[in-house]
């Protein structure tokens, strides 16, 4: 289809990793946490400051935004699967995996906000809690377990939150074809 064709077009125009690799980075705070954590690869999108991170390292940049960089707010937690998907912009030097969790943090004091993404992969999905760092993680990640089955290694009542407990899968996988899957929430009157 020409939308679909168009829609790719401008994902690849839009596409983070441009910047080159010995380029300085313009964000201070993105290059705190390149420097101090190898590996990982800073881009820009639409003017925020986006950090790649392994996995393994994603609670210690939560650690170091927090204490070192006064990010004091963790402002969201949401996983993205990339089962399906027609185009995804790929960063150079970042391995795409089946999930990605992207976290948001926001300083007040600076007046700034960064998004620090790490990819999780399928056979695998697991990923170190931040609710020991910033307790507001809690339910976010719950949510991700429940709805996405990425376990939360370290947190502190990693139960469903939404979903019957005796569901089998999670509803948010793109592995079942849409509508194939009837949701029934906690708490729901109706019969399942």
């Amino acid at each position: 289809m020409a939308d679909d064709t168009a829609r790719e077009e401008d994902h690849e125009a839009e596409a983070p990793g441009d910047v080159a690799e010995s380029a300085p980075i313009p964000d201070d705070v993105a290059a705190a946490v390149v420097a101090r954590f190898p590996g990982s690869v800073f881009v820009e999108s639409r003017g925020q400051a986006v950090v790649y991170v392994d996995r393994e390292v994603i609670a210690g940049v939560a650690l170091m935004l927090r204490d070192d960089e006064q990010f004091t707010m963790l402002v969201d937690t949401v996983v993205v699967d990339h089962l399906v998907d027609g185009a995804r912009p790929l960063v150079a030097g970042i391995v795409p995996e089946r999930f990605e969790v992207v976290v948001n943090f926001l300083s007040h004091t600076r007046n700034r906000r960064i998004r620090v993404i790490c990819q999780v992969p399928e056979s695998q999905p697991t990923a170190p809690s931040l609710t020991p760092i910033y307790p507001g993680a809690n339910f976010p990640e719950r949510e991700s377990y429940d709805l996405f089955g990425i376990t939360f290694e370290g947190h502190p009542d990693l139960t469903r939150i939404l979903m019957p407990d005796d569901w089998h899968g999670y509803p948010l996988r793109k592995d079942d074809p849409p509508a194939r899957v009837p949701v029934t929430f906690k708490g729901d009157p109706s019969p399942r």
